[in-house]
């Protein structure tokens, strides 16, 4: 197809050196002739992959289809590596995991640069394919290495830069006729252009034909054109044509060779690397639907045969050629979504499986396949296809145990959207049965802590009673807090270096506020993940949250940033709330207020605060927080009273006691001090007995504030565990420095501001590095601007990577490590050298504290 009319988005594919562009627009727009176009650059290496919707539900296909022509090379990947990408491919019987799998890709194409990967029809790559693009995509940075695809819509890919193909212009449109063989002329010429719309394929195949379909939409238009040159084609062609669009594996193209020449000849497909591709993707459907469902059902079965070897491949294709139930192909299907689950493909594994039980002669069997696939569509995050899978469930059995399994699922999923209410009516239900009593009441509890909603948090809280501590923990963490706490050892041993159940134990030991072994078990949950090269899905808003209270403010970042790729890809919109919440605070807390300010804002306007109160309190944190920083106090005032009811109980029983200090700095500000007092003395009769030493000093410092005494401050940092979260301590630290200094006892103000400022430097807390050098100055001492660590002054990413290096990692296994390239490695380390002031690796030991 001629490029009439695409200047702009010629220029844009072929200056694409780096990065990722995604060209979106309806068929016949043009995205695959500029994709053809870019490809045809003999100045760097092309990798090409077609999606393809007989491919859709196998596991990594078109990632195989895209590596094929340099799985030789794959020989040089670390053995991990190599065994995660064998292992995703089928080679191997080693079980992959989605990560590993990302970190080899990245690798193996970052050593062949510079390069050009071209993805077309996007849509219909399988799921992991499309994963390990953008995890990809979000690492190329630097490198020689760019991404151009092609999808109809964005299918996944909304974080990458956009670039829509819309109709041409009436000059454009015109110009492409006119270099067509035989133009149309007069009234003709006018009814192709109304019917085309500006679309490029739509002119060029409309000026070919006398078209009376005015009423059909215009992929049915075309598919009708492209229908109509396929009956000068001989018979034996038109079958292999048929075979061909029903399955493009290697086997149908060897095989057929002869028959599909001349429709090669009349361009309708050509063979690219052993693969089949049809010039456009409607005409593959303009193949299959004009013939019979009869001959597409022995072309289903005919390739059955072909495939005989590939059982997953041949599983699919009895399916479709299947007219009735049939168990020996439902238990065909039920294999291939185990192999599919082995290699990471959940949402291949679902599919199978809803066919599979679709296919069941037995009720019962239908039903279990039913709750299956549920299971693993859970894993995709998709809540209606769970909603539908379990109330199919409910149509086909009483058994109690499945219809409970049923309602797990549905539960689970629903505690991922923001639909958390719900989600705790559906797993209270799937509690009353036995079997799956327990694991029900976990995820009720994890659907209680985002919901906040106080009935129904009493409620999971009773049934735990005496039970599983992970479920108190969660539902009322102060409640039994020395109890809960003396657990913790033991189930960290129980949990037996398995990273999931260590990443639980983590999130126990944050609710109940043992914030320095909570981070401890998740670096150890971390570490363990990569070790296994798995993917710690996860390891996300808790572990943040853990590391920002305890001063790891740029892991907490990079947590945020590396889960929320995954929430934006699996649409799950709540999760991506909670974390920009996260990431709204460490940016406030670092004086970044304007950014803070966005992230907290669009967190609010993205979710139900009444019902995620969760997210809700945290994004009125942060907003807090950067009014503190920016010295705005009535701005202050208002979000830090937000998270406390009129009445002053907190709106969400976890999240918003924390913020009773700051309540009370602000109050002392604006003269709200009789108000956050009637809040304070609630809190402290809610926590009355059942406090934990962090409470205790929140409590005691909003005392100090209000009442204007000392003992208080001295209580506030008297117990030396408070030491688990630098910047709460380093406030106390602030604000009796300040109280000694306004009694005149000076000498007495100095070293606790001294060591005020020593944390916030560390911590890289901007705002209060100016505030406590002021107040150092105030009190007479008189040095240098104080500034932030020069290590924070590095982004996230570059601050890990530097402490890496320190500890003597090599590029490489920095590069394991954070599932980057050694190439961005070294880019990240020859960036910060300047900026740390250092000019050898050896000199960062001395540096990295």
């Amino acid at each position: 197809m001629d490029l009439i009319g695409r200047d702009g988005e010629r220029a844009a594919v072929l200056g694409l050196t780096s990065g990722v562009l995604l060209l979106t627009g309806e068929p016949g727009a043009g995205k695959s002739s500029l994709l053809d176009l870019a490809a045809g650059d003999t100045s760097r290496r092309v990798l090409r992959v077609t999606g393809t919707q007989d491919e859709a539900d196998l596991p990594y296909a078109g990632l195989h289809q895209l590596l094929h022509p340099v799985l030789a090379e794959t020989a040089a990947l670390p053995r991990r590596q190599r065994e995660a990408l064998h292992g995703a491919f089928g080679l191997t019987d080693h079980r992959p995991d989605r990560l590993l799998i990302g970190i080899a890709v990245l690798a193996l194409l970052s050593e062949l640069g510079p390069l050009l990967v071209v993805a077309d029809d996007v849509q219909w790559l399988d799921q992991g394919t499309r994963a390990v693009l953008a995890f990809v995509g979000r690492r190329v940075e630097d490198e020689p290495l760019a991404l151009l695809l092609a999808a109809r819509a964005e299918t996944g890919f909304a974080e990458f830069p956009t670039l829509p193909l819309g109709p041409l212009d009436e000059l454009a449109a015109n110009e492409l006729l006119d270099r067509q063989p035989n133009p149309p002329v007069g009234r003709q010429r006018l009814r192709v252009l109304a019917l085309a719309a500006g679309n490029p394929l739509a002119l060029v195949e409309l000026a070919r034909v006398d078209s009376a379909e005015d009423l059909l939409p215009l992929p049915e238009r075309l598919e009708r054109i492209f229908a109509a040159d396929l009956a000068a084609l001989p018979a034996h062609t038109r079958h292999a044509l048929l075979l061909a669009a029903t399955d493009t594996a290697d086997l149908v193209a060897t095989r057929y060779a002869a028959e599909l020449a001349p429709a090669e000849r009349a361009g309708l497909l050509h063979a690219v690397g052993g693969r089949l591709r049809f010039r456009h993707p409607l005409i593959r459907s303009a193949v299959h639907h004009a013939a019979p469902l009869d001959t597409r059902r022995r072309a289903h079965l005919e390739l059955a045969e072909l495939l005989a070897a590939e059982p997953d491949r041949r599983a699919w294709h009895l399916a479709s050629a299947a007219v009735s139930p049939d168990e020996p192909v439902a238990q065909a299907l039920e294999d291939t979504a185990s192999r599919a689950r082995q290699r990471g493909g959940h949402a291949a594994a679902a599919t199978a499986l809803e066919r599979a039980a679709e296919l069941s002669p037995d009720p019962h069997e239908r039903a279990r396949r039913f709750v299956l696939a549920a299971g693993d569509a859970v894993a995709t995050g998709q809540a209606p296809w769970v909603e539908a899978l379990a109330t199919r469930v409910g149509t086909l059995t009483g058994d109690p145990t499945l219809l409970a399994l049923a309602d797990l699922r549905l539960g689970q999923v629903l505690t991922v959207t923001s639909r958390h209410e719900s989600a705790v009516d559906v797993l209270l239900r799937a509690a009353a049965c036995p079997e799956v009593a327990e694991q029900a009441l976990a995820s009720a509890a994890v659907a209680c802590f985002y919901s906040g909603d106080e009935p129904r948090r009493r409620r999971v809280h009773e049934l735990a009673a005496g039970g599983d501590p992970w479920t108190r923990a969660l539902t009322d963490p102060l409640a039994h807090r020395e109890e809960l706490t003396s657990v913790l050892p033991e189930l960290v041993e129980r949990a037996a270096g398995d990273p999931q159940r260590l990443t639980a134990v983590g999130a126990m030991a944050w609710m109940v506020d043992e914030t320095a072994l909570a981070v401890r078990i998740f670096d150890d949950a971390l570490h363990r993940w990569r070790a296994r090269g798995e993917l710690p899905t996860v390891l996300d808003c808790s572990a943040g949250w853990a590391y920002l209270d305890h001063g790891d403010w740029a892991q907490a970042r990079l947590a945020a940033s590396n889960a929320a790729g995954l929430a934006a890809n699996a649409k799950l919109g709540h999760l991506s709330a909670a974390l920009q919440s996260l990431q709204a605070g460490a940016l406030a807390l670092q004086g970044e207020v304007d950014q803070a300010r966005r992230l907290a804002q669009h967190v609010l306007a993205t979710i139900q605060p009444g019902r995620s109160r969760a997210v809700a309190t945290r994004a009125r944190w942060a907003l807090g927080m950067a009014a503190v920083a920016s010295g705005d106090h009535e701005a202050a005032w208002e979000q830090f009273r937000a998270v406390f009811t009129a009445a002053g109980d907190p709106v969400h029983y976890h999240m918003s006691p924390p913020a009773i200090a700051e309540l009370a700095a602000a109050a002392v500000r604006t003269g709200h001090q009789d108000e956050a007092a009637e809040v304070l003395a609630r809190t402290q009769k809610r926590f009355a007995g059942a406090t934990s030493p962090r409470m205790h000093a929140l409590i005691r410092r909003a005392r100090a504030l209000l009442h204007n005494e000392e003992p208080d401050f001295l209580a506030a940092l008297g117990d030396p565990a408070t030491t688990q979260w630098p910047f709460e301590r380093a406030q106390v630290l602030l604000d009796h420095a300040e109280w000694l200094r306004r009694q005149r006892r000076i000498l007495d103000a100095r070293p606790r501001l001294a060591e005020a400022l020593e944390v916030f430097q560390r911590l890289g807390a901007r705002p209060w590095i100016a505030r406590a050098q002021a107040e150092l100055r105030a009190a007479g001492v008189e040095s240098p601007a104080a500034a932030a660590h020069a290590v924070t002054e590095l982004t996230p990413q570059q601050q890990q990577i530097v402490r890496l290096a320190a500890s003597g990692l090599s590029n490489r296994e920095i590069g394991e490590r954070l599932f980057l390239s050694p190439r961005t490695v070294g880019s990240h380390l020859y960036r910060s050298f300047p900026k740390l002031g250092v000019t050898a690796r050896s000199q960062l030991r001395d540096l990295v504290v």
